[in-house]
């Protein structure tokens, strides 16, 4: 196989790989939702769907289960279309993307709503941010959920850039900007590879970084029952494990990734 280089690497693919994990992503939803409501969730909804990974995890799981993917973006959708809807095979059929806005959501009733990887952030203004929040609860099945996934800690406030090495890549995660008195907060993502070549900002975002509390207190003014953070635990050498569970306080990490479920 011959080595990645900028000119021949795809930055969706690289994406994937290096931020996202969407069988697992499936597995915790089914396990809360199991947990709530005491049966398996069936319809999903991705919003900011992007290359739709979970959304064909979501098919994939179960011959019983569908899902609809929301983005803006009409490249990414076509890449998500050819490169995961359509491999799917029979399964592609429980598959539907859609190029819409989510504050105008579809005609769907799903049991499971997801905004991951801090899409969210998208939304600047507390009354957009609410106003999104209030348009996915009225969307929900009533026995519907919402799960999204937070970042914060003080280290997500310093400008830096942090560098993961893959086999035949590096993911460089470039916190460029932050305004403590805005929240405004401009990231990108790069992609090094071992000639030296470089995909500079395949992904940049202009955000807001919301604080975990601020999100809590949002969700619930928008109607939804029930607020829960899943926590990360840690291993023997202090360092995450992989394994979220429900916690009412936090540890004072200098950087986490926490999950938050809303319940309809």
């Amino acid at each position: 196989m011959r080595a990645l280089t900028a000119r021949t690497a795809c930055k969706h693919s690289l994406y994937e790989s290096s931020v996202q994990d969407p069988s697992e992503e499936v597995r915790f939803i089914r396990r809360v939702y199991k947990r709530l409501h005491g049966r398996a969730p069936t319809r999903l909804r991705e919003d900011f769907c992007g290359t739709a990974a979970v959304c064909c995890r979501w098919a994939r799981s179960s011959p019983d289960c569908r899902s609809v993917g929301v983005d803006l973006d009409k490249g990414v959708l076509e890449w998500a279309m050819k490169n995961n809807v359509l491999p799917l095979g029979k399964a592609a059929s429980r598959v539907t993307l859609l190029r819409r806005n989510v504050l105008d959501p579809p005609d769907y009733r799903p049991h499971v709503v997801t905004a991951m990887n801090f899409s969210y952030f998208g939304f600047k203004t507390r009354s957009l941010l609410l106003h999104y929040f209030r348009k996915v609860h009225e969307s929900l099945d009533p026995r519907g959920m919402m799960v999204m996934d937070i970042y914060g800690g003080p280290e997500a406030q310093v400008v830096q850039e942090e560098e993961t090495v893959y086999d035949d890549y590096s993911y460089v995660w470039d916190q460029d900007h932050y305004d403590p008195v805005t929240g405004e907060y401009r990231c990108f993502i790069h992609f090094r590879f071992p000639d030296g070549s470089e995909i500079p900002k395949a992904f940049s975002y202009n955000w807001r970084l919301w604080s975990l509390t601020e999100v809590q207190d949002l969700l619930a003014e928008a109607g939804f029952s029930d607020v829960i953070v899943y926590w990360e635990g840690t291993d023997e050498d202090g360092d995450g494990n992989g394994i979220f569970r429900p916690v009412r306080h936090g540890d004072d990490d200098a950087a986490w990734v926490a999950y938050i479920v809303a319940k309809r």
